[in-house]
Parts: C-alpha cells; structure tokens; sequence
C-alpha cells in the first residue's frame, strides 16, 4: 500500500461555513476543484489507484488570515477542520487511514490545546505555514507550539504560504505573473527552515520532526550555499557579526537541512527535482506524497506521475517500502493496513 502522506481536503462543514460568511479568501483556484471539498470526487479518485490511500490535510488560505487576527476564532475554525478529517477517516479508513490536524498558531496559546486534543483524537500529527499571517516561526510567541510538539514528538508537516501580496522588487506592490506561488512558495519553505535552523529552535527541541512540504522548496538544488556558503556566514554581513551565530549553534547548518528535517516527494510530476530531494536527504526522511489535488487533471495527473517516478527509481524493494508508508509508519506510531 502508498501512503500519500501530503494531499489537501476541505472537510464540508468548515468550508460551507466559510463561503455562506462571504470569506474571499477561499479563492477561484480552490472553487473549481470538486474533489477538494466533495468527498465523493474524491473517494473516486482514490479507487481509481491501486493500494493506494491518503493523509488528509487542510490546504490554503492559512486559517489566521480567514479569522483575520481573532485568536478565539482561528481556533474555532482549527476545531471545525479536525473534527471534520476525524469523521471522514473514521467512515472511510480504508482510503482515508489517517488525518493531520490543523494547528492554529495564532490562538492565545499558540495553539497547544486544539492541537493536543486533535492529536488525542486521532491525527498523525499537525500541519502549520512557514509564516504565520506574515510573522516567522521563530517570534517568541509560537514557542510553546514547538516546546509542546517536541514533548509530544509527533510530526509536524510545514506549508509554504505565500500570496501576491508579497512582491517580487521592491519598487512594486504585489507578485506578478503568480511568481508568488511558482517560485515563491520554494523559497518561502527554505527560508522557514533556515529561521528554524539559525534561531536555536532546532537546537532547543531536538525531537522535532518537521515534514517539509515539496522537498523542502529550493534547498536540493542549494546544497553549495547552504554548505560551503554558509559556512562563512558573515563574510557578507558589516552591520553585525554573524559568525556568533555559528558559535551558537550546535552542528554545521547543512546538517541541519540534510538530516533534522523531513520532505516529501511532491514536486509536481517533476523528476529532475525528484532525483535531486532524493540525492539531498537522507532515505529514512522521506516519505512519498502527491500534493492531490492540484494539478491540471484536477487530482489524478501529480499523483499518477509521482507514483510512476518514486516506483521507477533504482531503489532496493525494502528502501522503496520507506518511502511509500516505512518512514511515515516510523514518526508518526501509525501501522497502516497492507
């Protein structure tokens, strides 16, 4: 059985919830795919592949731009969502074995206590964004989500939010041409992974077990920076030293990125970027996902084009067997059916 750990839904309630209060932000792209928030569609596209099942997992917009900065009702929404996923997998485990809870960062507690009941209630794990309504990861006041998911030691899966709002130069307003999505959103999730990294939080809580989604963005193809580059952190900086911040920390920071994080094989059908997060990671880091439903066949093109690339990979069967369900198996204490 294929595991798809990284695929995106809409549990019903939360989403006609959402479009009867007039948000928005649940934008065009998300409208005109059926089998997003329709869980007929996509029980179909599911039985249309062989020993094949997947993670449920809430998409965009980040639900703290929906509630618009009112803590108490990021975490009501947060609560719909889980709620919503815990139902359809207790219906449909067999296609469905498993959900990830949606953590609700910008709650009072930083959402420790929905994320500790979902987890109470079934999830694998949490999702949160690489920033949260424009605020790093790192800001003090997310702490007590990484100090609560490092005592609980279940995964935490990472999405890159990015929107248009974020411009490309300086000199204009707003991304043009979606380069906010088509490049941005690979840099977005290397960026949060180096303030992760450069920060401490790494450090400070080792069992975190961080699945980044898209092969963690650009970070394959920048092994030469990220290493011999920041190896020399500071070298390009003259307003304060930088080195001082290598002294902190506890290993070089390509460790960091090669072996403390997890990453996913959802790059879109594309298998130069396949071959390079493979060649990048260590194998026991990562685990097989599709990114359903958004591709042009509207859920069928990435998931058969990824499967068709991780199965034609020169991989021993057992180092296969890792990537399809092992690794996901192994972090989060799940054992799915054969």
């Amino acid at each position: 059985m294929r595991i798809d750990a990284y695929t995106h839904f809409i549990p019903e309630k939360f989403f006609k919830k959402i479009v009867e209060s007039g948000h928005h932000d649940i934008g065009k792209r998300v409208r005109e795919i059926p089998c997003i928030h329709d869980i007929e569609v996509r029980r179909k596209i599911v039985g249309g592949f062989k020993d094949y099942a997947q993670i449920l997992s809430y998409p965009m917009p980040p639900l703290e731009l929906l509630a618009k900065g009112d803590a108490a009702l990021v975490e009501e929404y947060a609560r719909l969502v889980n709620d919503g996923f815990a139902e359809i997998c207790a219906k449909y485990p067999d296609q469905f074995p498993g959900w990830v809870a949606q953590a609700p960062l910008a709650a009072t507690d930083a959402g420790v206590r929905e994320c500790e009941r979902a987890l109470k209630n079934g999830a694998l794990g949490v999702q949160i964004y690489t920033n949260i309504a424009g605020k790093p990861l790192d800001e003090p006041e997310f702490e007590p989500f990484f100090a609560a998911m490092n005592k609980i030691g279940k995964p935490i899966w990472m999405h890159p939010a990015r929107a248009a709002n974020f411009p490309d130069y300086l000199s204009e307003k707003k991304s043009k041409y979606e380069i906010w999505w088509t490049f941005g959103w690979s840099y977005e999730t290397a960026a949060a992974m180096a303030r992760l990294v450069f920060s401490g939080i790494m450090d400070k809580y080792p069992n975190l077990k961080i699945i980044t989604h898209h092969f963690g963005g650009i970070v394959p193809m920048l092994e030469g920076r990220i290493g011999p580059g920041w190896d020399q952190l500071g070298a390009r900086t003259s307003d304060e030293d930088l080195s001082l911040v290598l002294k902190r920390l506890k290993k070089r920071p390509l460790d960091y990125f090669k072996h403390s994080f997890y990453a996913d094989t959802a790059v879109f059908g594309g298998e130069p970027a396949t071959r390079a997060g493979f060649e990048f990671y260590d194998l026991d880091k990562i685990v097989f996902a599709s990114d359903c439903p958004f591709d042009p066949e509207k859920g069928t093109m990435y998931t058969r084009e990824t499967l068709r690339i991780v199965d034609a990979l020169d991989l021993p069967k057992a180092d296969k067997e890792k990537v399809w369900r092992g690794n996901l198996e192994r972090i989060t204490g799940a054992k799915f059916k054969s």
